[in-house]
């Protein structure tokens, strides 16, 4: 069926979720951007907050309802991509430089849930892993981090420098920890189980539905 239509797929029946009256955060990339025609064509009452300008920008020119985040204290839905999805619902994520927002948004959301397609899934998350790092003393953070690449790309929304850890992601918790606690790292691309309540995967025809955490 194609990787393209598994996203859509996917992108179509996270689309349904949308209801009238929701506050629902949208994420970046090419299966959200799948997402965006598909909640369009139902052309719910609802409000929206972006990611990224590049979301905001698409999903104003299909005519949704976005909002700043500034204001707005909890969503009642959030829906994003992923780079990688490994067994028992860790991500990686932020390839497109967005993480520091991504994360916000699914952090901020009652119900974060997950589209991708079946290339996503892997036995065990490895590198690279996504990372946003304060353009102040950048070559010291560089150095602590060892393993770590600045990309040849455009700063972050928010003006961060995107790079990627190269190391083991053999434990992702321990690894989550460290990246959290180097100074100078704003984010990184490895989100927890926690934070995600459900996942669609398009594969072949059709798109599993898996739970990983309950909705509060």
């Amino acid at each position: 069926m194609g990787v393209e239509g598994e996203k859509r797929r996917a992108a179509e029946a996270a689309g349904e979720l949308v209801e009238d009256g929701m506050l629902v955060g949208l994420g970046t990339g090419t299966t959200v951007a799948f997402l965006l025609v598909a909640i369009a064509r139902r052309a719910p009452t609802a409000v929206f907050v972006a990611s990224s300008p590049r979301t905001e920008q698409a999903a104003r020119t299909l005519g949704l309802r976005v909002h700043p985040f500034d204001a707005i204290e909890r969503l009642d839905l959030a829906i994003d991509g992923a780079d990688q999805i490994a067994p028992g619902g860790w991500l990686i994520k932020g390839g497109g430089g967005a993480l520091t927002r991504e994360k916000v948004v699914a952090a901020a959301a009652d119900r974060f849930v997950v589209i991708a397609d079946a290339t996503k899934l892997v036995d065990a998350l490895h590198a690279p892993v996504p990372l946003e790092l304060s353009p102040f003393g950048l070559a010291a953070t560089i150095r602590r981090l060892g393993a770590c690449d600045v990309r040849n790309a455009p700063a972050s929304p928010d003006g961060g420098v995107i790079a990627d850890y190269r190391g083991p992601v053999t434990a992702p918790g321990e690894l989550a920890r460290l990246l959290s606690a180097t100074p100078g790292v704003i984010a990184h691309g490895l989100f927890e189980p926690e934070l995600v309540s459900e996942l669609l995967v398009g594969v072949g025809a059709t798109v599993r539905h898996t739970i990983i955490g309950a909705a509060p």
